[in-house]
């Protein structure tokens, strides 16, 4: 992500770069950028209108994509050893995953992401993963979010309906009938409007501060923000019980299980 954009202004509290070591915040891609802004970006260049899920939550950011979108096994597992290490200093509570990662060649690989995705949630810290978007094949999931963790998968409810490019015609699904039904949940993903990484001063004035963007690496930040809410609400809540109540209390929309999950999250109902 990058420090620069006036919506973020002081929320990221620590930055690690596990792709080019560099030690001030910054992204070359826009995509961390884009994430943080659904999260917790205040809203200030547009009034309040493109404001963050949760306006009032902090930042601890790894950058673990380089400037394609692309990244690493090993730059995932040590951000996520990072993360273990610096959690009671920075009081961390929800990790954010928008990265989707395909079937791999060398499946032990895929046993150590899902083991340590699994290590975290042990540990007290609610992990939120993207489905990908490799789908809608059968078994298209991310292999991240195969776990414990909170599967996001894309739709957008009645929005956007006549839009051939609709994040749910590609979000990751689970396994017809497996014994791990994923993913847990959808939530909105298609021209989501968050912050730009290349918005700019001109005279006092910001240009281009947001930018439209799709896939359940947008859908993820929805659900981590709607957490931050619930565990701002409830502290004493624990993983299992805010997992628990993110799927009660979703929308069923209809659609099979491998696509929809337990449905549509409804922050309504899930705060209440």
């Amino acid at each position: 992500m990058t420090a620069r954009h006036p919506d973020l202004y002081g929320r990221p509290v620590c930055f690690r770069d596990f792709v080019g070591g560099r030690n001030l915040p910054y992204d070359d891609n826009g995509h961390g950028t884009h994430v943080c802004g659904i999260l917790c970006g205040n809203g200030r260049l547009s009034g309040g209108k493109y404001r963050g899920m949760a306006p009032g939550a902090s930042l601890v950011v790894g950058k673990v994509l380089d400037e394609n979108g692309d990244g690493k096994v090993e730059a995932m597992l040590a951000g996520m050893d990072w993360v273990l290490k610096i959690r009671t200093r920075y009081r961390i509570r929800i990790l954010n995953i928008s990265v989707g990662i395909g079937s791999m060649e060398e499946p032990g690989r895929e046993r150590i992401l899902q083991r340590k995705v699994d290590e975290i949630w042990k540990e007290g810290i609610f992990v939120v993963c993207a489905a990908g978007n490799k789908g809608p094949g059968d078994g298209s999931l991310s292999t991240v979010g195969s776990g414990r963790a909170v599967t996001v998968g894309c739709h957008d409810g009645g929005y956007g309906l006549n839009n051939p490019g609709r994040c749910e015609t590609y979000s990751g699904r689970g396994f017809p009938g497996g014994a791990v039904r994923k993913p847990d949940l959808v939530a909105p993903g298609t021209d989501i409007i968050s912050c730009n990484v290349n918005c700019y001063g001109l005279r006092g004035r910001f240009m281009n501060a947001y930018v439209a963007k799709s896939g359940t690496s947008m859908a993820t930040p929805v659900v981590s923000g709607a957490s931050a809410l619930f565990f701002q609400k409830f502290p004493c809540m624990t993983n299992e019980e805010c997992k628990r109540k993110l799927q009660y209390t979703a929308t069923d929309l209809g659609l099979p299980w491998n696509q929809q999950g337990w449905g549509m999250l409804n922050v309504w109902q899930f705060l209440n």
